[in-house]
């Protein structure tokens, strides 16, 4: 994993993203929050074990079913599976440790 710190490449309105293996944020200073990099740390094992173009394939495609659904777009990126995952356990640090393959499944139809 390299983190690439570049405002040239993150969309308008985030801070970061993970696009396997690097994870490239918008400001130098995100480079030592904890909580953040294990944030993205999660979607690069995401984005691994599915070969990475299926996760993104698939983080698209639930994006528009659930931008359709709620009607709002943070809500629908909030709601992605991986999303959750990644949101829900990014305070854990030893999180990717201990976690189970394909773990981002049991978020799909969490509320």
């Amino acid at each position: 994993m390299k983190i690439i710190a570049t405002k040239y490449l993150i969309p308008k309105g985030f801070t970061g993203i993970a696009l396997y293996p690097f994870i490239i944020v918008n400001d130098s200073s995100l480079r030592g929050n904890t909580r953040f990099i294990n944030h993205e740390k999660i979607h690069l094992r995401q984005q691994a074990e599915m070969l990475i173009l299926p996760f993104y394939l698939w983080y698209g495609i639930e994006f528009i079913v659930k931008m359709l659904y709620y009607g709002n777009r943070y809500k629908a990126y909030r709601n992605v599976c991986f999303e959750k995952e990644a949101y829900e356990n990014e305070d854990d640090i030893a999180y990717l440790e201990r976690r189970r393959p394909w773990n981002f499944i049991k978020y799909i139809l969490k509320e």
